[in-house]
């Protein structure tokens, strides 16, 4: 019978086609051509209702023998591949123990976090303490405690974002709610003033926040540590005497340091702090003759604001001017940790450069 011979011939090119497979995938695909939904035998099964009844016996019994050899050839063969691609498999990922072993790169804390460690030692090694305070403040507590009311100009070089305050309170300036991300970590120095008596010897680091846009020296958000002393007999040269101590430690000995007259809200006589550049050796030129990049020629670098604590600011956290007095100071940790290590750009410290923690 030509059906007869039609599945005789199906079953001959299924074993061919099994035995060619390269692998279970390809084997895979024969198994679908022939014993699939819509495959080649399947069809013939279908078809068994339309046949004259005298055919039906042979055919089918036809196509049961062909089904058989096929699954069985199907079987046969996926054991075979399979074993097959096992070992390959163990064979590309063989591990061999007589090669020496390489060593897991170790990372280190972020540049940023090692340069506030580092500061915190050296002030910590001179008797300071160390006080933290949230990130979210009071107008109170970030300007007007610190000697700066609400239509103060310094406001202007300091504004920030502000936070819906659930309690509807409403600061002076702008309309603005009474809570905000605070601008500098010198609202620390006045909850810690509140709460302690003279002597009062600490440093405050922590995250800061001020509109500013994004460039090779500013951030709108970055790390300071500000730093405040008060006690009996405090001068402007224990103020610089401490900043140049702390400069050399940081820095390294032979780096010399300079104060500049600067004004700032909240202290009397105040100043800024300079340190000779790394790069010129304080000279503004390279030995080559040409202008030192990193300096602008000048041969100094800023490095942080200070100052003698104004006398108002003690009327807000009742310690008496005559008594006592102090200095406050507070500098960048992008920026110390930037001329510290010859780095150009404030943002690249943020850049996921893999570089800062494997280098420092």
């Amino acid at each position: 019978m030509a059906i007869v011979d039609e599945l005789n011939e199906l079953n001959a090119q299924a074993l061919r086609d099994i035995e060619a497979a390269a692998d279970t995938a390809a084997l895979e695909e024969v198994r679908v051509a022939v014993l699939g939904k819509k495959g080649t035998l399947t069809g013939y099964l279908r078809g068994m209702g339309q046949l004259p009844k005298e055919e039906r016996a042979e055919v089918g019994k036809t196509a049961n023998i062909v089904r058989n050899a096929v699954e069985s050839a199907l079987a046969n063969r996926k054991e075979a591949l399979a074993k097959a691609e096992l070992l390959a498999k163990m064979d590309a990922e063989a591990v061999d123990i007589t090669l020496p072993g390489r060593g897991q790169q170790v990372g280190t804390r972020h540049l940023i976090s090692g340069i506030i460690d580092e500061i915190s030692d050296i002030f910590l090694g001179m008797g300071y303490s160390v006080a933290s305070g949230t990130e979210a403040e009071t107008d109170y507590y970030n300007f007007e405690a610190l000697n700066a009311p609400a239509d103060h100009p310094s406001r202007g070089m300091q504004d920030t974002f502000y936070l819906v305050d659930r309690t509807g309170e409403q600061a002076a300036v702008k309309g603005e709610s009474a809570a905000l991300l605070r601008t500098q970590t010198s609202g620390v120095q006045v909850h810690t003033m509140e709460e302690n008596k003279p002597p009062i010897y600490i440093i405050a680091p922590g995250k800061v926040y001020r509109r500013d846009v994004a460039d090779p020296s500013h951030l709108p958000q970055f790390h300071q540590v500000e730093g405040l002393v008060v006690d009996k007999g405090i001068s402007f040269g224990d103020l610089k005497g401490t900043l140049d101590y702390f400069c050399k430690q940081m820095f390294g000995p032979d780096r010399k340091t300079r104060f500049r007259a600067h004004y700032f809200p909240f202290t009397e006589p105040s100043a800024e702090a300079d340190v000779s550049c790394g790069v010129c050796g304080g000279s503004g030129h390279l030995h080559n003759g040409e202008k030192c990049r990193m300096c602008k020629g000048t041969g100094w670098l800023e490095i942080l604001g200070c100052g003698m604590v104004d006398p108002n600011v003690y009327g807000f956290v009742d310690i008496d001017p005559e008594e006592y007095s102090g200095f406050a100071f507070g500098m960048g940790v992008e920026r110390i940790a930037c001329l510290k290590y010859n780095v150009p750009d404030l943002r690249m410290l943020l850049e996921g450069d893999m570089r800062f923690l494997r280098q420092f």
